[in-house]
């Protein structure tokens, strides 16, 4: 990845085909390692292909791929309704808790970040 993306910046900086030379430069800007092997794969990988078009087509296939996300939460009204009804069931008075507290989550957050588990 980063030696597309070094290219496309030597690209950006004037250079109409970079070459090796030129993505090693950008990457020795910024202190970047370079495997000659992965630079040279890059290069064949793209020879003779238009990288505006490579882009292009790269962008229809990310678009037949279901970006998940969303979904979550909700369940919570459900759960209220069953409590309600008279479901005792010990997953339904969890459900109906979580659902009346912000987070929803029982702690379970609170107490991963108190063990280090949660943002390191």
């Amino acid at each position: 990845m980063k030696y597309a993306a070094a290219y496309l910046l030597a690209q950006l900086g004037g250079k109409d085909s970079p070459s090796e030379a030129d993505v090693k430069a950008v990457l020795a800007s910024v202190s970047a390692e370079v495997d000659d092997a992965k630079l040279s794969a890059f290069f064949a990988a793209i020879d003779g292909k238009d990288v505006a078009e490579l882009i292009k087509e790269g962008t229809a296939k990310l678009a037949t791929v279901g970006g998940g996300g969303g979904g979550g939460g909700g369940g919570g009204a459900a759960a209220d309704d069953a409590a309600r009804a008279g479901c005792d069931a010990p997953g339904v008075r969890r459900a109906a808790a979580a659902a009346q507290h912000p987070g929803g989550d029982g702690g379970a957050r609170r107490g991963a970040r108190r063990e280090g588990r949660l943002f390191g």
